[in-house]
């Protein structure tokens, strides 16, 4: 903890004094600078404790939908520290203090789940980055879980994906699964036990669960990128959806059980 803290001092500090107000400027220009952004990310890795591993390689410079499991709020630190891509977060995040102001930074797209038109607008903001080249993450099963299994992912967000991108002129857009599993808690295999000081589990309110992972051991966590596959617009979605889910589960139960990740099925 005392070493978290003297980074947290030397370290996170300065990065932040420094790169804030850059990154301040530039979106305020309409501009959009990765590197600060990667910088930042790769310091609250060092200073949560986490170490990110990665398997494939993220889709860049190609319009690109990206589609997750999720298990906490920490998952998009690790994924900031190796990829840029803009995230597809809840409303509420936008309220929060710092967080918000941080994610809106990193070009956050925000959606109020509970507003129809809200989601469409969203949709085609999302639409528009991947028409411009950009890579677009949805946490597909729609909230966060255990990180033991994966829950459904609801085809409504890729069906809003492909229409956001019909809109926006995006021709060639690829769909590329992401498992993001958490296998080592202070060098140990993660056991079921040890998930609730992992993941966001709603019982605990968001001040304990941030409370417990940084007083937390270090823990691994690998990002596992699958093959970028051809998102067409007249593709079926429950079937994309299905497909995805199936490959993204698929690497979870390897991960979490530490054997070879298995072929997907072209």
């Amino acid at each position: 903890m005392i070493l978290r803290v003297l980074f947290f001092i030397f370290v996170y500090i300065p990065i932040m004094v420094v790169g804030i107000p850059m990154m301040f400027v530039i979106t305020r220009l309409g501009l959009y600078w990765h590197g600060p952004v990667q910088l930042f990310h790769w310091a609250g890795c060092k200073f949560l404790g986490m170490k990110v591993n990665v398997i494939g390689a993220p889709s860049h410079d190609r319009a690109t939908l990206i589609v997750s499991n999720h298990i906490s709020w920490t998952d998009i630190i690790a994924i900031g520290s190796k990829a840029d891509v803009t995230f597809v977060a809840k409303s509420e995040i936008a309220k929060w203090p710092f967080v918000g102001f941080m994610a809106s930074l990193q070009r956050t797209l925000y959606v109020d789940r509970k507003k129809r038109s809200d989601a469409a607008r969203a949709s085609k903001e999302m639409g528009k980055r991947m028409a411009s080249g950009g890579a677009v993450l949805l946490f597909a099963e729609g909230q966060s879980d255990l990180g033991t299994h994966v829950l459904p992912f609801r085809s409504a967000l890729i069906g809003a994906a492909q229409h956001a991108m019909e809109e926006a002129g995006a021709g060639e857009v690829l769909i590329q699964p992401l498992t993001i599993a958490y296998t080592k808690l202070q060098g140990l295999p993660v056991g079921r036990t040890d998930r609730s000081f992992i993941a966001w589990i709603k019982s605990k309110s968001v001040k304990q669960n941030i409370r417990e992972i940084m007083t937390g051991g270090t823990r691994e966590v690998t990002l596992a990128f699958g093959t970028p596959r051809p998102l067409s617009s007249g593709a079926n979605r429950k079937e994309l959806a299905k497909q995805t889910e199936t490959e993204v589960r698929r690497m979870l139960v390897a991960l979490n059980r530490g054997t070879p990740l298995p072929v997907a099925a072209e």
